[in-house]
């Protein structure tokens, strides 16, 4: 027989705009925030938190190892390359998702050069992985996905 949780100790946690951290790896050109993770919440599966990518810029590529992910686009309009030479590219609005498997390179871009892009973060794993990959030969003309 399981012991039952104790709902009010082990319940719902919320985490205010307040209490998200910037102590999380970085890539150039995001701020990367954690709201939910393993050893910030105790979360035994997910990784939470949000980005924010100010008009015009470009992030680095990057990946994050085994970890799947997804990004909800809150506000803002971006574009996302992806692949071995971030040879692929497609564009996503607010309410949009986007699924980045694992090991996928990737590299955000805030399509405006007026509005700031924000999105919330999801990750299969506790804790934030990031790999940076500046040396990428990227591919000078992306090819365009429509979904």
């Amino acid at each position: 027989m399981t012991t039952p949780k104790d709902w009010k100790t082990e319940g719902i946690r919320v985490v205010a705009p307040r209490e998200r951290s910037a102590a999380t790896p970085e890539t150039r050109g995001m701020n990367r925030q954690v709201a939910i993770s393993g050893g910030r919440t105790g979360s035994s599966a997910l990784w939470a938190g949000t980005n924010h990518i100010r008009p015009g810029e470009v992030t680095g590529a990057h990946h994050h190892g085994p970890l799947e992910s997804v990004i909800y686009v809150i506000s803002g309009t971006a574009l996302m390359r992806w692949g071995e030479r971030l040879e692929f590219i497609t564009k996503a609005g607010a309410g949009s998702f986007l699924l980045v498997p694992p090991y996928m390179p990737h590299q955000e871009l805030n399509a405006s050069e007026t509005e700031d892009l924000h999105c919330a973060l999801v990750r299969s794993g506790t804790e934030e992985v990031v790999v940076n990959l500046p040396d990428l030969d990227v591919a000078e003309d992306p090819e365009w996905i429509e979904f």
